[in-house]
């Protein structure tokens, strides 16, 4: 049987949304940072998720980023749009620009803040397959509080267009059995970045990130080593990849993902307020960590 749910392979950044203190997207740093990925060997770009810090953004800042990723793109790499909002007006809306422009997918968290029931849960994702007609993966995050069980997952696929999930959990049992659902005609992406090689050793399509942004060649070397049955090569690079990871989440991980951006000459701007920026003390500190594993000679 041909898996014609399985759209989406490879390895794709959670691209970050370079903006400026009222909100207008940086676009000459987000083009060329896009450039580097694609150059580097990412298979595409997750739009405004989490580390995309979308949830935080205006809906017009979110579709000028769903516009200017599918001209740099074009069909050189998948763009998936998360469309994800606290309002389903504004869910809707950003659902029917990412078709009007042509973006391969949209992506969600469930809905949340008012610990939505199943039935709920799932008008929602109808509203936006309704408003789309594009594929629908699922965002199981725990940023949206809501946990997304297997069977969950199973009865989600009968709505239109649901093709999978973005699984960002380290509950890797649980991962698999939705690979198996429906025959395996399931799109299943890995999220936690530091276990990129657990999520494709137990079945995973491919993998999404926010470290990507910052080390897309190492990223795209376990998932090629993975394929090519190179497992130790593989093992290594996840290795390598998870010395800058912990740092990252000891200083916070998309400050620390703009501010090397900044450093290699990708003006990236801020963390959309209230979110944390780094002190001056704060930011040597997280310097002084990055020169101890080389990152800038040895990650690029």
């Amino acid at each position: 049987m041909e898996k014609d749910n399985v759209k989406f392979s490879g390895v794709m950044s959670a691209l970050i949304s370079a903006v400026d203190e009222n909100g207008k997207v940086l676009e000459d740093s987000m083009r060329r940072v896009m450039e580097w990925h694609l150059r580097d060997g990412l298979s595409g770009f997750y739009l405004c998720g989490g580390t995309g810090e979308g949830p935080v953004l205006q809906v017009e800042t979110r579709m000028r980023i769903a516009e200017l990723a599918k001209e740099v793109v074009g069909g050189r790499g998948h763009l998936i749009a998360h469309v994800g909002a606290i309002d389903l007006v504004s869910a809707v809306k950003l659902a029917r620009h990412a078709a009007d422009v042509g973006m391969d997918a949209i992506s969600s968290v469930p809905p949340f803040f008012y610990h939505y029931g199943e039935a709920e849960i799932r008008d929602y994702y109808q509203a936006l397959s309704d408003a789309s007609g594009l594929p629908i993966l699922m965002y199981a995050s725990p940023l949206s509080g809501v946990e997304i069980t297997w069977d969950m997952v199973d009865r989600m696929m009968d709505i239109p267009h649901m093709i999978g999930l973005k699984w960002t959990s380290y509950d890797y049992f649980t991962m698999h059995r939705i690979r198996e659902l429906r025959g395996g005609n399931i799109n299943v992406i890995n999220g936690p970045d530091e276990c990129l090689l657990c999520g494709l050793n137990m079945g995973a399509d491919g993998g999404i990130g926010a470290t990507y942004n910052v080390m897309p060649k190492l990223f795209a070397e376990i998932y090629s080593q993975f394929h090519a049955g190179n497992i130790a090569a593989a093992q290594a690079a996840q290795f390598k990849a998870n010395k800058l990871i912990e740092v990252l989440l000891k200083f916070g991980v998309v400050v620390g993902i703009k501010d090397i951006l900044s450093e290699l000459g990708y003006d990236c701007g801020y963390q959309v307020y209230p979110q944390k920026r780094f002190s001056a003390q704060e930011r040597a500190e997280f310097h002084k960590a990055l020169k101890e594993i080389h990152y800038f000679e040895s990650y690029l």
